[in-house]
């Protein structure tokens, strides 16, 4: 088993796109990057903490590939903006790449000059990979918020944004 980590705006739109792959055995939205030991979400959403949202993955490499988890990740994002994600707003809700050895790492750079050399963004590819840090979970309710709180996880997701930017770049 190995660990995936993301940073790609609010966390609750981030779990299920990774959830229901074979290969992937658990997903939990967390914290990672910041300055302060243990913070909430309280803390972390005033941006004072250095913290991002992410989704950490635990994945097993022979059935999902490290590389197709960051085919999802780059579909679920806009890694054009640098102010957060669609209606989210903010450093915390900013996106990255958290590597957790060289491999990643290497293979993240690669599938972002990929996207660059795509065409299919006009603006800069602004996503950053960064090496990973402590992570630390979300309060329970934030995980698998889709799961238990499914409408206000849809409508939350349609007045984000969200879904129409990714149907317009990658299509359903």
């Amino acid at each position: 088993m190995e660990k995936a980590t993301f940073a790609g705006g609010c966390f609750w739109c981030m779990v299920k796109p990774f959830d229901q792959w074979d290969g992937v055995y658990k997903v939990t939205s967390g914290y990672m990057g910041g300055h302060v030991e243990n913070p909430t979400y309280e803390e972390v959403k005033t941006g004072k903490t250095g913290h991002l949202e992410v989704v950490q993955i635990e994945f097993d490499p022979s059935v999902m590939p490290y590389e197709k988890l960051l085919e999802i990740y780059w579909m679920q994002i806009d890694p054009t903006d640098d102010g957060g994600q669609f209606h989210d707003r903010g450093e915390n809700y900013k996106t990255a790449i958290f590597y957790h050895n060289e491999k990643q790492r290497i293979l993240a750079e690669k599938s972002k000059k990929e996207l660059e050399a795509s065409g299919k963004f006009k603006k800069p590819i602004v996503t950053e990979i960064r090496p990973a840090t402590t992570f630390y979970e979300a309060e329970e309710y934030h995980q698998d918020y889709y799961k238990k709180n499914p409408k206000h996880y849809e409508e939350d997701r349609k007045q984000s944004g969200r879904d129409e930017f990714i149907q317009k770049h990658w299509g359903s």
